[in-house]
């Protein structure tokens, strides 16, 4: 799994020029599925995400969690995270998992998030997609 996790004023992503999915303040996150994950990696990726401290506290630092600012989670799906333009100019997607696997994964991340009381909006699976965000610092952490 690989994901890229913005800190954001505001998200929204909008399909077919209807709003799917909009925060405000917390994290924009794409997340890409890869044919090893697993449940037990999407767990793992939940958990992380929740515990990562990047929001500022009354000292300026970063030392706060989503859960520390109740702040709420815009997922997206993405499998061009696994894009691969090392050969060539056409990037290949052969580590990115197939459309079933994938969704299944996103949907159980969807799930893990709310069992650690985050609120989470998502994009809609497949589609094409319109993302906006005002990233907050800006802040972008990769994670694999």
């Amino acid at each position: 799994m690989r994901m890229v996790v913005q800190r954001v004023l505001s998200a929204s992503v909008a399909v077919n020029n209807e709003v799917v999915g909009t925060i405000a303040h917390g994290l924009m996150v794409l997340i890409g599925i890869t044919h090893d994950d697993t449940v037990d990696t999407i767990r793992a990726g939940a958990k992380k995400l929740t515990k990562l401290r990047i929001f500022n506290d009354e000292n300026d630092k970063m030392n706060l969690s989503i859960q520390d600012v109740m702040g709420k989670i815009l997922l997206i799906s993405q499998f061009t995270l696994y894009g691969d333009a090392s050969k060539g100019n056409r990037p290949s997607f052969i580590s990115a998992a197939k459309p079933e696997l994938a969704n299944l994964l996103y949907e159980e991340m969807k799930l893990e998030l709310n069992k650690l009381n985050i609120h989470v909006e998502c994009g809609i699976f497949g589609a094409d997609m319109k993302v906006s965000l005002i990233n907050d610092g800006p802040v972008t952490i990769i994670i694999d």
